[in-house]
């Protein structure tokens, strides 16, 4: 039987391989076709190696060329506007002043009662002539004109008109020559009383047109209460009386109603006049054509007592001018009066300023690359905006990635606003930002996007 010896016999075998190896171990026993056939197995298994190592070279290069790389980061910086001083509107030395102003009110804001400000008490003041702009609206409330140049029904004095001529020089009083039977028409008349202040005429024409003095009062008080006109007491139609008394904000509201009737607006605005019977007469309203002003009425009861009561068309840059009314109430003289109108309108003007936001060439931020590159953002221009006293202006900015990083690339604009105004200037960049170099791709792999499965 010989199965028994088979495990025997391989145990041979294998010991005499083994036998051999150790043989050729030695490299001097190696037969040289054995060395030749490892040396071949060795440049082979190298070769292969090699391959492996270049097309993973290749592939790398591939993908680190042509990555995408993590776009330049722009950081900006708010241009800083700083704060304007408040405006500051003057008060007129007076016992009291009141102001109101339309036609601005995206600039101003709205007023409480249309008095934009005031001064003194705000009780009652006697008034003086500014009474007559009354005499002159109850007047024509009861005998209206169609139009500014209608002249209305012809009105031919009496003696007893012409009486009260040295009735009113005697008490001495603004007066114009009214000749016994003169003729003239009610707005030649209603100009003889406003614009020289002819204190006969406002007697004249009140009794004309009511019958008697106790009928034009009763209208006078009827018209103020249809107005709402409850601060202003009338106790005769001409102002040499003390009694006639209104408040500052009762006289603004007459302003504005007397403004607005194109007879008396016209009138009122008129230096001088030359009328039959009572030649030339010159308006007592000095300040009249002076930065805008077209009206109204003067007032004075001797030393102490001037007053103004006073409409203007003022430019300040807005679209349109704005319409002021004022009045000033007990000034110490007339020159001190006009000096303060005429500062307060100035005061307004000043408060409407263009306020520098920015210069050409301001850095408005920064953009930086991971490559090194870096360029500038500037505000391409100057810019200033219009507004009013110390208006909050408000600043944003809009950056865009452009496709390309060049000097001079418009990126953006930055915006002001200040009450109804907006200014934009361009933000461009200074300096070029060019794309990385094949070097810096190949040494930051970190920089550059992940590998796509085609790329690995």
């Amino acid at each position: 039987m010989t199965a028994p010896n088979q495990p025997q016999d391989g145990l041979s075998d294998f010991a005499e391989l083994m036998a051999r190896e150790q043989e050729f171990s030695t490299p001097d026993r190696i037969p040289p076709e054995v060395r030749r056939r490892r040396r071949r197995r060795g440049l082979v298994a190298t070769a292969i190696v090699v391959v492996l190592l270049l097309a993973a070279a290749g592939g790398y290069v591939g993908w680190a060329l042509t990555a995408p790389v993590s776009p330049p980061a722009v950081s900006t910086q708010m241009p800083q506007v700083p704060a304007a001083a408040p405006a500051s509107i003057t008060t007129p030395p007076a016992d009291a002043s009141a102001l109101s102003v339309a036609g601005a009110d995206v600039y101003l804001g709205e007023t409480a009662n249309g008095v934009w400000s005031s001064s003194g008490t705000g009780e009652p003041l006697p008034i003086a002539s500014i009474t007559k702009l009354i005499t002159a609206l109850v007047i024509l409330d009861a005998s209206p004109l169609a139009s500014a140049d209608d002249p209305g029904p012809t009105i031919t004095f009496s003696k007893a008109d012409h009486d009260l001529y040295d009735r009113y020089y005697v008490l001495g009083a603004t007066i114009a020559p009214m000749p016994t039977g003169t003729s003239m028409s009610l707005r030649d008349a209603l100009a003889a009383m406003l614009i020289p202040s002819a204190s006969n005429y406002a007697d004249a024409l009140s009794s004309r047109i009511f019958g008697s003095q106790n009928a034009f009062l009763g209208a006078t008080r009827n018209w103020l209460a249809a107005h709402g006109l409850t601060g202003t007491t009338i106790t005769e139609p001409t102002g040499i009386s003390p009694r006639n008394t209104s408040t500052p904000t009762d006289l603004l509201a007459i302003g504005k109603l007397a403004a607005a009737n194109p007879v008396i607006a016209q009138i009122v605005a008129t230096p001088s006049i030359t009328l039959p019977g009572a030649g030339l007469l010159h308006n007592t309203n000095g300040l009249l054509g002076t930065t805008g002003i077209t009206g109204l009425k003067t007032g004075t009861l001797g030393e102490g007592t001037y007053s103004l009561l006073y409409t203007a068309s003022l430019a300040v840059g807005t679209a349109e001018p704005l319409a002021v009314t004022g009045v000033v109430l007990g000034g110490a003289s007339r020159e001190s009066v006009n000096a303060g109108v005429l500062a307060v309108l100035d005061s307004i003007r000043a408060g409407f300023h263009q306020v520098p936001v920015a210069s050409a060439g301001q850095k408005v931020g920064t953009i930086t690359t991971p490559w090194g590159d870096s360029a500038q953002l500037l505000i391409d221009e100057d810019a200033t905006i219009f507004t009013w006293s110390d208006t909050p202006v408000v600043v944003t900015m809009d950056i865009k990635t452009p496709p390309t990083y060049r000097d001079g690339t418009e990126v953006g604009t930055v915006t002001w606003t200040a009450g109804p105004n907006t200014v934009t200037a361009a933000v461009t960049i200074s300096g070029t930002i060019d794309q990385p170099t094949e070097w810096w791709r190949l040494t930051h792999p970190s920089e550059l996007g992940a590998m796509t499965e085609t790329e690995g």
